[in-house]
C-alpha cells in the first residue's frame, strides 16, 4: 500500500495550485450534492453528507460553496441538476485494470470523454464486471504522521475494528471492513484523531508490476482521467514503485 500512499500524496501536492483546486471544488460540490440528495441536508443525521462536508472543509472549500451544494442536492436551489454516481470499468496500457468512479448529470458526455481519454492513453473501456472482480471495497483512513501519535492511532483503530494499520514515517493508513467505517471514524474522532481522508475505496486484490517507464505512462493516463470534470476517483491495480514516482516527479 505504500506505493498507493505516496502516489496519493503527490496528487495532494499537485492539487495545491488554483486550477487544480477549482477542479477539486467541483468534485467536492457534486459529492456533497449527491449525499444531500440521498439522505437530506442535515449533517447530524446524514453521515455521508457529514463526511463530504468534512472533506470539503479539509480542502479549504468556502462555506458558501458547501451550503450551495447542499441546497442543490436537496432541491432548494431551483437551478439544481440531478447527479448520479456510476462506476465505469476499463483497462490502461499493458493490461492495468481501472475502476473509474464518476458523478455526472450526463452519461453520454461522460462515456464519450472517458473513451476518448482512455484510447488516447493506450487503454480502452471494458464491459461491466470484467474488471470489478479484481477489487474489493474497504473503509480507508489517511492522516499525516505529524497529526497524531502512531501508537495511539494504532490502538484506537484496532480496538474499533480496523484490520490493517500502516504506520510510515510520513503518514498513516488505516483499513477496515466497510460495515465498520462509521464506528472506526467515530472512535478516532472521539480520541481527538482527525483523518485527512476518510472514505470507502476500492483496493486491488493483487498488484500488476510494470517497468518504471510503463508505470509512468500509466500514471499519466490516470492523471488525465482524473482531470475530467465528472471523474471523482480512479482506482487501479498498478504497482507504483519509488523509482517510478521519482521519474514522474522529475519528468
Amino acid at each position: 500500500m505504500s506505493g498507493h500512499s505516496k502516489w496519493s500524496t503527490i496528487k495532494r501536492k499537485k492539487a495545491s495550485n488554483d486550477a487544480k483546486r477549482g477542479a477539486i471544488f467541483t468534485r467536492l460540490a457534486r459529492e456533497i450534492a449527491m449525499a444531500a440528495g440521498e439522505g437530506g441536508g442535515d449533517t447530524e443525521t446524514n453521515f455521508a453528507l457529514r463526511l463530504a462536508v468534512e472533506k470539503a472543509k479539509a480542502n479549504n472549500m468556502p462555506r458558501d460553496n458547501i451550503d450551495r451544494a447542499i441546497r442543490r442536492g436537496t432541491g432548494e436551489d431551483k437551478d439544481g441538476v440531478t447527479f448520479e454516481q456510476i462506476m465505469y470499468e476499463g483497462y490502461g496500457p499493458h493490461g492495468v485494470a481501472f475502476l473509474i468512479e464518476v458523478v455526472t448529470d450526463n452519461r453520454n458526455r461522460t462515456v464519450a470523454e472517458l473513451r476518448h481519454t482512455l484510447t488516447k492513453g493506450g487503454g480502452n473501456m471494458a464491459d461491466a464486471g470484467s474488471v470489478s472482480w479484481q477489487f474489493r471495497r474497504t473503509a480507508y483512513f489517511f492522516l499525516p504522521s505529524e497529526a497524531a501519535d502512531g501508537d495511539r492511532v494504532f490502538e484506537v483503530a484496532v480496538e474499533a475494528g480496523a484490520d490493517d494499520v500502516i504506520l510510515d514515517a510520513d503518514e498513516y493508513e488505516i483499513f477496515a471492513p466497510v460495515e465498520l467505517f462509521k464506528s472506526v471514524n467515530d472512535a478516532m474522532r472521539a480520541a481527538g484523531i482527525t483523518p485527512a481522508e476518510a472514505s470507502l475505496r476500492m483496493l486491488p486484490n493483487s498488484l500488476l508490476s510494470l517497468s518504471d517507464e510503463q508505470t509512468v505512462k500509466t500514471m499519466r493516463l490516470i492523471e488525465d482521467l482524473e482531470d475530467l470534470d465528472d471523474v471523482q476517483e480512479v482506482y487501479s491495480n498498478l504497482d507504483v514503485t519509488d523509482e517510478a514516482l521519482s521519474l514522474l516527479e522529475t519528468a
